[in-house]
């Protein structure tokens, strides 16, 4: 069984924004949110058409985040290509923008 080895990258973090972070500043939609839970950046998922957290991860390493529209219970380490247990949610602001 694999198990993540970055459990220790999880802090509390303040979310960047109340949507994709980039998606609000160049106009686009989403489909889910990502939450970085080393800083707090808020990105679109894999099914999203610019993938923004996964392009987060690939600038900063930061390694885990949380599936975050709303608080979803589960993060994903992008390093050990596994789904992991959070000690904790994030809670969410309300309802998202969502440009679909």
């Amino acid at each position: 069984m694999t198990r993540c080895t970055h459990m220790a990258s999880i802090h509390d973090v303040t979310p960047s924004a109340n949507g994709c972070e980039e998606c609000l500043k160049i106009g686009s939609w989403w489909v889910h949110l990502r939450l970085c839970r080393e800083c707090g950046n808020v990105g679109c998922c894999d099914q999203s058409p610019n993938k923004h957290a996964t392009k987060h991860f690939h600038t900063t390493q930061h390694p885990i985040m949380e599936g975050y529209d709303p608080p979803e219970g589960w993060g994903w380490c992008y390093v050990d290509e596994i789904e992991v247990d959070l000690p904790d949610q994030t809670p969410h602001p309300g309802p998202i923008p969502r440009f679909v």
